[in-house]
């Protein structure tokens, strides 16, 4: 690396968490960022949450991602014509609102959350772990900063994984992935996983339970997220997270990509049913087409 390269702004890509849906969405997204004149190659590190763990990967392994996106358009992917999980949005909130009654921090919130996922009767992991390779033609990590997020299932603290942290790629994306009470927390290396949205849907601002910045330095920031909690809720939400990104650092050139209304509509009531994704892809390559310009003089 030379001094001109340690001294240029870092450009970081954050894809946030929202199911099978948010996967195709995402992928429309950065389809039509493309043929928009986006350069995404420019990212020098690209940080993943349970769905954009998914992309980031296909992205950063050098997968085409518009051959993807056909796939999604023609539902021939994501286990298209299988029974849909269940994923009871109700009961996952009443169980995150009683981890979050007496907890002492954001930590041991997720912790309780954790034993619940532990103790659910979900799917064995070997069967899951297949279908997250099946969705990863690369199973190497690539030479691109890619950082995937999980949530450690016991002590609620927050993990990175990257190439250095010496975890296999697939077993990353799979924890990474690991929705409570939906799908079993995986093994990476030696520890089990829950999903990384549980502690951030994006992981844009630094975690102060947690004591450490994904993003590093200042520089340019694309935020894509398909999901956005609501504010005054347990989680920030994405804009609130960017602010905070900037009060931490404020020479950070931020933009974000958030699902608008035609996106929501098309997600449905359950981001984790394969036949959410022809439509999602197809808002999401919109939505990229429609911010292209825009999002090409902050990225370049």
């Amino acid at each position: 690396m030379t001094d001109a390269d340690r001294s240029r702004p870092v450009r970081a890509l954050v894809l946030g968490g929202g199911g099978l849906a948010g996967i195709a969405w995402e992928v429309g997204v950065l389809v039509g960022l493309a043929e928009g004149g986006v350069d995404l190659g420019l990212a020098d590190r690209v940080v993943g949450t349970s769905a954009g763990s998914v992309v980031g990967t296909l992205l950063t392994t050098g997968v085409d991602l518009a051959a993807v996106h056909e796939e999604h358009l023609a539902g021939t992917s994501g286990g298209t014509g299988t029974p849909p999980p269940n994923l009871d949005m109700q009961a996952l909130g009443a169980e995150l609102a009683a981890a979050m009654d007496g907890a002492r921090d954001a930590g041991e919130m997720r912790a309780r959350l954790g034993a619940w996922a532990l103790a659910a009767d979900t799917p064995p992991e070997a069967e899951r772990r297949e279908v997250i390779d099946a969705r990863l033609p690369v199973k190497e990590w690539p030479k691109t900063d890619l950082r995937i997020t999980a949530v450690d299932a016991e002590t609620g603290h927050l993990a990175v994984f990257t190439r250095e942290t010496r975890v296999g790629l697939v077993d990353a994306v799979a924890g990474s992935c690991a929705v409570p009470g939906v799908w079993p927390p995986m093994t990476v290396g030696t520890r089990r996983y829950i999903d990384g949205g549980v502690a951030s849907i994006v992981h844009v601002a630094r975690a102060d339970d947690d004591g450490f910045d994904l993003l590093g330095p200042a520089g340019r920031l694309l935020v894509v997220a398909p999901l956005d909690p609501p504010a005054g809720g347990p989680f920030r939400s994405v804009t609130q997270e960017i602010d905070h990104r900037q009060e931490q650092h404020p020479d950070t050139t931020a933009v974000a990509v958030l699902a608008d209304e035609t996106a929501v509509a098309a997600f449905g009531t359950n981001v984790l049913d394969p036949a959410s994704m022809p439509a999602s892809a197809r808002a999401g390559r919109e939505q990229g087409r429609a911010r292209a310009a825009e999002i090409a003089q902050a990225w370049s």
